[in-house]
C-alpha cells in the first residue's frame, strides 16, 4: 500500500499544484473520492476547508486532510486509467506547452503517466537521466528502430550542465519533438508510446491475437489475449471492449505444450485449479514466447516477486540511491579534504610567515656579525703589529739562547758518547761470562744424553738380538709348516690321480655292464616270446592250490607267494651288486 500511495501522490500533486487558491481544492477532493471509490466525508470535508488563517488548500492545510480522509481508505479496486485521466485534466490544460508536438493528446497523456512511475519520489518531481534513456529506448526498440547512444550522450551532457532532470511537461515537449524518432511517422510513434504505456503502467507482460479452444462447443475461436502478472484476458478484439473471459494466474497453474492435433498446430496448455485453457499460437515462435512469458509470471508469482519492470525500477533507483550515498560520502570526505588543506595552507602560510620572520632576525644579525667582524679584523690587525715586533724581540734572544744551547748540547753529546762506549764494554763482558756459562751447562747435558743413548743403544741391541732369535724359529717352524703342506698336497694330488682312474675304470665297468645288461634285456625279451609261445604246451596239469593264483607276465604263475618274495629279494641283491 505504501507503493501505491507514493504513486497517487505524484498525480494528486500534479493536479494540486495546477489549482488556484481558492476553494477549488474541494473539487479535487469530490473527484478523487470518486475515481479512488471513497465514501465522500461531507462534514470533514467543509470542517477541514473552513476560511482560516492557514489558507485551505495550502500544503500543510490539505496533505492531512488527503491522508487522513482519502489515501488511507483507498482499497485498490478503482481504475488507475480513470484516476491518472482525472489528474491529467486538472493540470495538463495550464500546464502543457501551446507549440505543435508531434504525438497526441492522448499520447502526451500516456507519457504524463510513465513520467508519474519513473520520476524520483521527491519533490517537485524530476525524471533523471538515467529514467529518460531507460523510456526513450524502450520507445525506440517498441518502434523497431536504432538506438542513437551517442545523439543521447550529447544531449545528457547539456542536461547536466544546467539541471537534475526533466518535468513532466518537458519530457513531453522532448518526446513530442521528435528529435529521438526522426524518420517515424505519428502512428508508429503513438504505437510506441502505447505499448510502453501497457507495460510499464497497466502491466501487460504480453499481448496478441490466438486461438482458444472452447469449454462447452469444443470449437476455436480467435481471441485477443493480454498477459498480467496474475491474470490473462482474453477479448474479441484488441480494441478491449468485448470481453470474453479471464484465466487467473497463480503460483499452482503450469504451462506445457501440446502435439499437434485434429489440424490445429503449436499447441499449448494452461492449467489452473478449476480449468483447463487449449491454445493454439500463430506459429511456433509465438508458441515458445507465449509459453515462456506465461512460465516466468507463475514463476513470479510463486517467488512473491514484483512484475519485472517494477523491479528493473526499483533496482536502478536502489543503485542511484547507493551512488549518490557514495558521491555525498565522496564529496563529504572531499570538504573534509579541502577544509585539512585550508588548514595545512594556513599553517603553511603561518610557517612561512616565520620563516621570513627569522630570516629577517638573520639578516639583522648577519648584519651585526659582519660589523662586529670588521671591528675584530681592525683590532686584530692592531694586536698583529704589536705582535709583530715582540716576535722579533724574542727572536733575536732565541738565536741568542740557540747559539749556547747548541754549546751545550754539544757536551752532552760528548758524555753520551763516552757513557755509550762504557756501557757496550760492561755489555761484552757481561755476554762473555753469560756463553761460557751456557758452553759448561751445554757440555754437561751432552755428557748425560750421551750416557743414555748409550744405554739405550745397548737395551735396543738385546731386544735385537732376541727377536732375531724369535724370527729365525717362526722362520723354521714356517718352513715346516710349508713343507708338511707341500707333502699334503702331492698327497692330496695323488689321490685325486688315483681317484680320476678308478672313475675312468668304474666308467669302463658300467659301459661293460650297460652292454651285458643290454644283451641280457635281449635274450630275456626273446625267451619271454618264447616261452610265452609255448607256455600252453609245456606247462603241466596239476591240482589246482587252494590259495589264490598269481598273475605273471607270461600268465597264471605256477609259484607261491614266497617264492615270489624270495625271488623279489634276489633280483634286488642282483641290482645292487651290479651297480
Amino acid at each position: 500500500m505504501v507503493g501505491l500511495k507514493e504513486e497517487l501522490l505524484k498525480s494528486i500533486w500534479h493536479a494540486f499544484t495546477a489549482l488556484d487558491l481558492d476553494r477549488s481544492g474541494k473539487v479535487l477532493s469530490h473527484n478523487l473520492c470518486t475515481v479512488l471509490n471513497v465514501p465522500h466525508d461531507p462534514v470533514a470535508l467543509e470542517e477541514h476547508f473552513r476560511d482560516d488563517d492557514e489558507g485551505p488548500v495550502s500544503n500543510q492545510g490539505y496533505m492531512p486532510y488527503l491522508n487522513k480522509f482519502i489515501l488511507e481508505k483507498v482499497q485498490g479496486n478503482f481504475d488507475k486509467v480513470e484516476f491518472n485521466r482525472m489528474c491529467w485534466t486538472l493540470c495538463a490544460k495550464k500546464n502543457l506547452s501551446k507549440s505543435p508536438l508531434l504525438i497526441s493528446d492522448e499520447d502526451a497523456f500516456k507519457v504524463w503517466v510513465i513520467f508519474n512511475f519513473l520520476s524520483e519520489d521527491k519533490y517537485p518531481l524530476i525524471i533523471v537521466p538515467e529514467e529518460i534513456e531507460y523510456l526513450l529506448k524502450k520507445i525506440t526498440e517498441a518502434m523497431g528502430a536504432g538506438w542513437q547512444q551517442e545523439q543521447f550522450d550529447h544531449y545528457k551532457i547539456a542536461l547536466n550542465t544546467s539541471r537534475e532532470g526533466l518535468s513532466a511537461w518537458e519530457l513531453i515537449d522532448l518526446i513530442g519533438s521528435g528529435q529521438f524518432s526522426k524518420g517515424m511517422d505519428r502512428q508508429t510513434v503513438s504505437m510506441a508510446i502505447n505499448e510502453v504505456f501497457n507495460e510499464l503502467i497497466l502491466d501487460v507482460l504480453k499481448q496478441g491475437y490466438m486461438l482458444k479452444k472452447g469449454h462447452k462447443r469444443k470449437n476455436w475461436m480467435e481471441r485477443w489475449f493480454v498477459l498480467k502478472p496474475n491474470i490473462i484476458s482474453y477479448y474479441v478484439s484488441e480494441d478491449l471492449k468485448d470481453k470474453k473471459g479471464d484465466i487467473i494466474l497463480d503460483g499452482n497453474c503450469c504451462v506445457e505444450a501440446l502435439p499437434d492435433k485434429d489440424g490445429k498446430k503449436c499447441l499449448f496448455l494452461i492449467k489452473c485449479l478449476d480449468k483447463t485453457f487449449e491454445i493454439s499460437a500463430s506459429d511456433k515462435k509465438k508458441k515458445q514466447e507465449w509459453i515462456q512469458a506465461i512460465q516466468t509470471t507463475v514463476n513470479l508469482l510463486r517467488a512473491g516477486s514484483p512484475p519485472p519492470h517494477k523491479e528493473a525500477r526499483q533496482k536502478r533507483k536502489e543503485l542511484r540511491q547507493k551512488l549518490l550515498a557514495e558521491q555525498e560520502e565522496l564529496e563529504r570526505q572531499m570538504k573534509e579534504l579541502q577544509a585539512a588543506n585550508e588548514n595545512k595552507q594556513k599553517e603553511l602560510e603561518t610557517v612561512r610567515k616565520q620563516l621570513e620572520a627569522a630570516a629577517a632576525r638573520a639578516a639583522e644579525e648577519e648584519k651585526k656579525r659582519l660589523q662586529t667582524q670588521v671591528e675584530l679584523q681592525d683590532r686584530f690587525s692592531l694586536e698583529l703589529e704589536r705582535e709583530k715586533m715582540v716576535r722579533q724581540k724574542m727572536e733575536e734572544q732565541v738565536a741568542q739562547k740557540s747559539s749556547e744551547l747548541e754549546q751545550y748540547l754539544q757536551r752532552v753529546r760528548e758524555l753520551e758518547e763516552m757513557y755509550k762506549q762504557l756501557q757496550e764494554a760492561l755489555e761484552d763482558e757481561k755476554q762473555a761470562r753469560q756463553d761460557e756459562e751456557t758452553v759448561r751447562k751445554l757440555q754437561a747435558r751432552l755428557l748425560e744424553e750421551e750416557t743414555a743413548k748409550r744405554a739405550e743403544l745397548e737395551k735396543w741391541h738385546l731386544q735385537q738380538q732376541q727377536t732375531i732369535q724369535m724370527t729365525e724359529a717362526e722362520k723354521q717352524e714356517l718352513e715346516n709348516q710349508r713343507m708338511m703342506k707341500e707333502q699334503a698336497l702331492q698327497v692330496a694330488m695323488q689321490q685325486l690321480k688315483q681317484l680320476e682312474l678308478e672313475r675312468k675304470e668304474a666308467l669302463e665297468q658300467y659301459e661293460e655292464v650297460k652292454k651285458k645288461l643290454e644283451t641280457a634285456a635281449n635274450n630275456t625279451k626273446s625267451w619271454k616270446d618264447k616261452v610265452a609261445h609255448h607256455e600252453g604246451l609245456i606247462r603241466l596239469i596239476e591240482p589246482g592250490s587252494k590259495n589264490p593264483h598269481l598273475i605273471t607276465n607270461w600268465g597264471p604263475a605256477a609259484f607261491t607267494e614266497a617264492e615270489l618274495e624270495e625271488r623279489q629279494r634276489s633280483w634286488k641283491g642282483k641290482k645292487a651288486t651290479s651297480e
